[in-house]
């Protein structure tokens, strides 16, 4: 690992650019002035179903989401987000059921493969309902990674409605660890 020298002072502008040797991933630093903060840009995503997902009465499903809106750091990847930066991060998802209108769907977000916040569905009409839930979750940046499943126990099966305002799944990171 290399370390970065800083000389100079950056007077009359008051911005000043690193670049950091030997990576091909772009970081944001932003330096206090006497009484400013000191913030990063981490990883961000955004992601929804493009496809029509069918769900087993009482079975925990995960939830795909084929295509990405964005994704900064390229931390997204086949329905699941692994941050490569340490931090806390803010996640939401959203799945709306077909043709559900009672209260028996949920919505998870695992951390690591195990159940880490549930969401449930809000009265709905005979079209549909969705299910929500949004939480802040400290990542390690090395390990850890989140996913969705739904589940619903209507005692029949369940479709979801797909697109980009229905059924989707994002979170940036709000603060470093």
């Amino acid at each position: 690992m290399s370390a970065v020298q800083i000389q100079g002072n950056a007077s009359g502008t008051g911005t000043l650019t690193i670049a950091a040797p030997n990576t091909n991933t772009n970081q944001t630093l932003t330096l206090p002035d006497l009484t400013g903060t000191l913030s990063v840009n981490g990883p961000a995503f955004s992601a929804y179903a493009n496809a029509v997902q069918t769900f087993t009465t009482a079975t925990s499903t995960k939830v795909l989401f084929q295509t990405e809106e964005f994704d900064t750091n390229n931390n997204f990847s086949s329905s699941r987000f692994t941050p490569t930066i340490a931090g806390y991060y803010q996640v939401n998802a959203c799945i709306y059921f077909s043709a559900m209108s009672t209260l028996y769907g949920f919505i998870i977000i695992q951390k690591n493969g195990v159940d880490y916040k549930y969401g449930s569905t809000l009265v709905g009409t005979a079209a549909g309902c969705f299910a929500i839930v949004s939480t802040l979750v400290y990542m390690n940046g090395t390990t850890d990674y989140l996913e969705t499943f739904a589940s619903q126990s209507t005692g029949v099966n369940q479709n979801s409605n797909n697109g980009i305002a229905l059924t989707w799944f994002n979170g940036a990171m709000v603060r470093g660890a």
